[in-house]
């Protein structure tokens, strides 16, 4: 799923390469994908790209005359951009992985594509950002937010830490793979209880998200869309590497797995060298 550092490096991506390019064609190829219906996709035809912002987890491409193409990824989409694309002829509804295209007047543009079979990704064509739900329920930026903030944020929900940090209503940008990193980091089991975190393990979650996520927009801000998935992972030491060495202390990595998702953390960092009981199988150890 991408994050704050992937979306905000496609954003950096897009205002490099996409801004004063006007659009020449939009083409719907899963309707599904389109959230809203007024104004329609053709409204934007002829209009100028003139920003490219994240808020939170969401890519907003900012045209002129006050349109805003709003974009959340989920969990497998992904933005391709094209320096030309193989043909001129219009996407078929239902065909492939593409659910949207932009064409640019240069020839240029890009895809808007999601893969497996739980088609989530979300396009919303809205005069202004707020009118899309999920950004208008945003938390503060994880990665903008002070340690005052955070602490009081992570302090208003009470829960598991792992669950909390990546709610998106209490800090915005952070999911399921930085949750991890910054845990790890931060040296805190991913089933801690917010409610329980002293000041210095608030002081030490609170680096440890500006840290890791500062350092993965800098790892990923100024490479090109194809790259990005293969820096993320290159920067990873414990999220999707189970079985694997952890990179500080030499443990094993271990994972939790839930219904539709999983965690990875390290005994010897985060939880005193005491493996997690997987969840669905019996009683979680702290």
């Amino acid at each position: 799923m991408p994050e704050l550092p992937e979306v905000e490096a496609l954003a950096g991506y897009l205002r490099e390469r996409a801004v004063g390019r006007r659009v020449d064609r939009v083409e719907v190829a899963a309707i599904n994908a389109l959230k809203t219906y007024d104004p329609p996709p053709s409204s934007v035809v002829g209009r100028a790209v003139v920003d490219a912002r994240r808020h939170g987890k969401f890519l907003d491409v900012v045209l002129d005359g006050g349109l805003h193409l709003v974009v959340h990824l989920a969990r497998a989409g992904w933005l391709h951009y094209r320096e030309a694309f193989a043909s001129a002829v219009p996407l078929r509804p239902g065909k492939g992985p593409v659910a949207l295209r932009v064409r640019l007047d240069d020839g240029s543009g890009f895809d808007l594509t999601e893969a497996g079979t739980q088609k989530k990704l979300a396009v919303y064509l809205v005069p202004d950002p707020a009118q899309v739900p999920g950004v208008a329920k945003l938390g503060p930026d994880a990665l903008g937010a002070d340690l005052s903030t955070f602490s009081e944020r992570l302090r208003s929900r009470r829960g598991q830490v792992k669950g909390v940090l990546t709610d998106q209503q209490v800090l915005a940008g952070v999911g399921n793979a930085y949750s991890d990193e910054i845990l790890h980091a931060a040296r805190l089991s991913p089933f801690a209880l917010t409610d329980r975190l002293t000041d210095e393990q608030l002081g030490a979650l609170h680096a440890a998200t500006r840290q890791v996520l500062g350092d993965a927009v800098a790892r990923s801000v100024g490479q090109r869309a194809a790259e990005l998935k293969g820096e993320k992972r290159a920067g990873l030491k414990v999220h999707a590497r189970t079985g694997l060495p952890c990179p500080v202390c030499g443990d094993t990595v271990r994972e939790v797995s839930f219904a539709d998702s999983s965690l990875q953390y390290c005994p010897g960092c985060q939880t005193g060298g005491k493996p997690l009981a997987d969840r669905r199988l019996s009683r979680l150890v702290r």
